[in-house]
């Protein structure tokens, strides 16, 4: 296991390297769940001890609180170059969605608006293939309009770890440096490494979250795992979806596709 462990830790420190490398300026979306949590622990490891891009958290005011709590004790302990970029009221979102899908637009439009104002060309974003159906169709870096907008059947290849990084301008570049990642990976290594999560995610009163999002979206699903060994232990065996707990996932069939194909993480 622990070869395996390493072996995907240096595929995502090589992309990162590759992507400090070739594209400029950068960020880091944080949104301060298990996967991101791994990813800057391992941008920790690629940059010898130190973040040198901002860590983005796209903020609704609508995370749970104890998201809140971690985020600030994992800034002071990792001295994190923090930016928080507010994201504009579920008013001003496009009243055709479906209520969840709304409300999660809200980080999409966030997005954009730290994108006109800092001119990132590319933004480091800790997804996983295996999470969602239209994520299993992203690139390692994947371009995208100023606008957010994702063209998913007009990629580049990706062969032998070898990535395109130049785009023309116009487009940002999105990087996905865990996408070969799966959630028991992510737990596995988390346990490896001795990595703080969010409480959260071990389970209280039999309920415990699997994936963190704002609270009006997101719920927590049954389990009686309360620390990371029940946990890995669970998703060996276990056939409930990741996302069971993410509203916007169960309204109507093409939300998500929609999303992300105009710029949702």
């Amino acid at each position: 296991m622990y070869d395996y462990l390493d072996d995907l830790e240096a595929r995502t420190i090589y992309i990162l390297r590759e992507a400090y490398n070739r594209v400029d300026p950068l960020a880091m979306l944080w949104s301060i769940g298990k996967d991101s949590n791994a990813l800057l622990w391992m941008v920790r490891k690629a940059f010898y001890g130190r973040v040198p891009f901002p860590v983005v958290q796209l903020d609704t005011e609508m995370e749970l609180p104890e998201v809140y709590e971690f985020r600030d004790m994992l800034v002071k302990e990792w001295d994190l170059p923090l930016l928080v970029e507010m994201c504009p009221p579920e008013a001003e979102m496009d009243q055709t969605l479906p209520p969840a899908t709304r409300a999660a637009t809200r980080k999409t439009v966030g997005l954009r608006n730290l994108l006109e104002k800092h001119k990132y060309r590319g933004i480091f974003a800790g997804i996983r293939r295996d999470e969602q159906a239209m994520r299993a169709k992203e690139r390692v870096f994947s371009p995208r309009t100023l606008d957010g907008d994702w063209d998913f059947k007009d990629q580049p290849a990706e062969f032998w770890d070898q990535y395109k990084t130049d785009f023309p301008d116009g487009c940002h570049v999105r990087i996905h440096p865990i996408l070969h990642w799966t959630e028991l990976d992510i737990w596995r290594y988390t346990k490896r490494e001795n990595l703080p999560v969010v409480p959260l995610y071990y389970s209280r009163d039999g309920m415990r979250y699997r994936s963190l999002g704002e609270k009006n979206i997101t719920f927590p699903v049954a389990s009686p795992a309360s620390n990371i060994d029940e946990i890995i232990a669970e998703l060996e065996v276990t056939k409930t979806p990741e996302r069971a707990g993410r509203s916007m996932d169960r309204e109507t069939e093409d939300s998500f596709e929609r999303l992300r194909a105009t710029g949702y993480m």
